[in-house]
């Protein structure tokens, strides 16, 4: 669950853990209504699931709820995790105590059965965690076979220039952390980062057991350029580097 607006320089302690909880009111406010998620991301998620009735959905790092109730509303049946219990609480003020809404660590064991759901969304996500192996192996267990799950990350190219464009030397083919000071609705907090290149991405995902069928550099919502037109004046045409995106298939 991430946005682009927020961010700060650059700490150097890559080890502080991920502090969602202390900008929870000020993230989820954002994420309303910001060009990178409500006009880029969700719906970029929500076009590459298409149609979700009677589906068994897990949203992986569901953050305050508004993929989950995108999701129900297109009549999926959506359970919900977040490692921020912050988060979660904002969730079911969302969506409502008979919500499935759990506070649960993506790096952990998950508390559900084999085989449980027919697809998983994990929209920016993947990339708070430094070892992506045991996540996907845990996503693989709890999908049918034949299951797909979603993805959206940092898009790698994207890190690579700003860290150039910030005078910095590049270290695209490694797998590195980089912390980050974000400030929302008046709060602070660190949150730290594992950036990888896209080859490292691809293999943890065909090492797991998933087959990618799509990988995706989608445009914006058609009317994001008349809501944003200071944003897309630095672009050309109407399309940028934002986030990438996959759908795996569960073999």
């Amino acid at each position: 669950m991430t946005s682009t607006s927020g961010r700060g320089a650059v700490s150097a302690d890559p080890d502080r853990e991920n502090g969602y909880d202390g900008i929870a009111e000020g993230y989820s406010a954002e994420n309303e209504t910001n060009l990178m998620n409500a006009y880029y991301e969700r719906p970029a998620m929500l076009a590459l699931v298409g149609d979700v009735t009677d589906r068994r959905i897990l949203d992986a790092g569901c953050g305050s709820g508004p993929l989950f109730a995108a999701l129900r509303d297109r009549g999926a049946v959506v359970t919900g995790v977040d490692a921020s219990a912050g988060m979660v609480q904002l969730a079911r003020r969302r969506l409502g105590a008979e919500a499935d809404l759990r506070v649960a660590d993506l790096a952990d064991p998950l508390p559900f059965a084999d085989g449980e759901f027919d697809d998983v969304v994990a929209s920016l996500v993947l990339h708070y965690l430094q070892d992506w192996g045991p996540t996907l192996a845990e996503l693989r267990r709890v999908l049918v076979p034949g299951g797909r799950l979603v993805v959206s990350v940092e898009h790698p190219f994207v890190i690579t220039l700003l860290q150039r464009e910030a005078g910095e030397k590049p270290r695209y083919f490694q797998t590195r952390s980089r912390t980050e000071e974000w400030t929302l609705g008046g709060q602070s907090t660190r949150l730290t980062f594992w950036d990888r290149p896209l080859h490292a991405m691809t293999d943890a995902f065909t090492a797991a057991g998933f087959r990618i069928t799509v990988i995706s550099e989608p445009p914006p919502a058609p009317e994001a350029p008349e809501l944003f037109p200071d944003d897309f004046r630095q672009f050309t045409g109407t399309r940028f580097l934002g986030f990438l995106f996959f759908v795996l298939q569960a073999e």
